[in-house]
């Protein structure tokens, strides 16, 4: 069976948002749509004079459906259960699975909602958090740190670039110079051009075996003195997807994504793709 894209429905417009990308995505990677809605609450007879859970659960998946259309294979489903720990476990069977960026579980205010918090930290499969306004031309962004974290999200993104005939920007930031291994003494005084020349040789290493596996993409390379997530923050302005890796904490309660995931949930100018090692 064909794992199909889970998008999380809950009524709001950010959800709706969600189920455009999820359906744009189903287009481009041939797979069924999965709407999935969350049903905290159990109808009772105080619901008699308001509208009942699960009749705003049937509200929910209708404008679902009719904002999906018919240009994808969907199906739907109300679960019971709360909203982030039904995705956790819907990812488990799932290919991908969107969210927006809030629902109505998130106040006035807050840019980020906590199922989203939640599902990007611990799905098991990648997370795409529908937020900004992307720029339908430009091009797919990826982080690439010193680490080999960031090669799924390499490989993610490669893949995304090439299925929307995208460009690629591979974007390296650096502050300083790095230690060669734990413990490692940092240098008092290091000479900046010879790090960032370093720096430059590390994103060619991560790139290097990207290219012949997805040759149609065209790679752009940024190397740029700054903290990673302000910089790519920056960039996802000209984006239309931005791409993180993250170490994967899912089975550590309490753990979080790291800071620069962190970051670009909040603050990106375009959808943001999470993807665990």
């Amino acid at each position: 069976m064909t794992a199909p894209i889970v998008v999380g429905i809950d009524g709001s417009p950010a959800g709706l948002r969600a189920v455009d990308l999820a359906v744009r995505e189903a287009g481009l990677r041939n797979r069924p749509v999965r709407l999935v809605y969350a049903n905290t609450w159990t109808s009772h007879p105080a619901w008699a004079d308001v509208a009942s859970p699960d009749e705003v659960a049937r509200r929910a998946v209708r404008e679902a459906l009719q904002r999906a259309g018919n240009s994808a294979k969907v199906t739907s489903e109300v679960v019971p259960g709360y909203p982030a720990a039904v995705l956790v476990e819907e990812s488990e069977r799932a290919a991908l699975l969107v969210v927006g960026h809030r629902g109505h579980d998130s106040l006035a205010g807050r840019t980020l909602g906590s199922v989203a918090r939640s599902v990007a930290s611990h799905a098991h499969c990648p997370v795409l958090v529908a937020r900004g306004e992307p720029d339908a031309t430009g091009y797919v962004l990826v982080g690439v740190p010193r680490t080999a974290q960031g090669d799924a999200a390499l490989g993610f993104a490669f893949e995304a670039a090439s299925l929307r005939g995208a460009p690629l920007l591979a974007l390296h930031a650096w502050t300083g110079p790095a230690s060669s291994g734990p413990g490692d003494m940092l240098p008092l005084v290091y000479e900046p051009d010879e790090v960032a020349a370093e720096e430059s040789r590390v994103l060619d290493e991560a790139l290097a075996r990207w290219p012949a596996k997805y040759p149609d993409v065209a790679v752009h390379r940024r190397v740029v003195r700054s903290r990673p997530g302000p910089a790519l923050v920056e960039a996802t302005a000209e984006a239309q997807l931005v791409v993180a890796g993250e170490h994967g904490h899912r089975g550590v309660p309490g753990w979080l994504v790291g800071s620069v995931t962190h970051l670009l949930l909040h603050q990106a100018h375009c959808p943001v793709a999470v993807v665990h090692r």
